[in-house]
């Protein structure tokens, strides 16, 4: 059981791309997801999150305005919409399940991680 992640890849600076999330052998409906950035020598950062019980969202400051998380329950699958790239936002991008059902519950522990996706923004 483990999160999918199609997408990823070089993009330039400005650029967009959509991540996915794809959650194979789980029910979307009661998980919530969160996106997490590993940046090249940093830690890992919590960028985003969508809750499971009320749809609310979290973005970390450096996203805010330019990435957009959803959720489509039907195909099971979060989306991560990046736009107005810039380079420090090259990593690799996890999706992983939340042990709650709302993204404020910020100390909540990860369930599942997906096998991350790497996006490069550069030129």
């Amino acid at each position: 059981l483990q999160p999918l992640e199609p997408g990823g890849g070089l993009v330039q600076p400005r650029g967009s791309l959509r991540l996915s999330c794809i959650l194979s052998g789980l029910t979307l409906d009661d998980l919530t997801i969160g996106c997490i950035r590993q940046a090249p020598g940093q830690s890992r950062e919590g960028v985003s999150c969508i809750s499971s019980s009320d749809g609310s969202t979290y973005y970390a400051e450096s996203g805010k305005c330019r990435f957009t998380i959803s959720r489509d329950n039907a195909k099971n699958t979060v989306y991560l919409q990046l736009v107005r790239l810039k380079p420090e936002d090259t990593g690799i991008y996890y999706c992983a399940t939340r042990e709650t059902d709302l993204c404020s519950n910020y100390d909540a522990p990860i369930g599942y991680w997906g096998q991350g996706t790497q996006v490069t923004v550069s030129t």
